[in-house]
């Protein structure tokens, strides 16, 4: 029990850093990039004319969907 605490209190950590980040990017005149920026950035690279962006985030994606959403 006490392990699922300790992985759920380091989710919750996790995602008070991630909004305190993006809270920061927001911010005027910062030099931090907003998750949206972020991905725009991964989404347009390309090696020749293959989008390796937008396969290597939808491997995440299917990553973070068959190990959190799945059961």
């Amino acid at each position: 029990m006490i392990l699922r605490c300790l992985a759920v209190a380091g989710f919750a950590v996790a995602l008070l850093l991630f909004g305190a980040v993006e809270w920061a990017a927001r911010r005027e005149g910062s030099r931090i990039p907003t998750l949206g920026e972020a991905c725009a950035y991964v989404m347009g690279y390309e090696v020749g004319s293959v989008p390796v962006g937008r396969i290597g985030l939808f491997g995440f994606w299917w990553w973070v969907g068959w190990h959190f959403f799945a059961r």
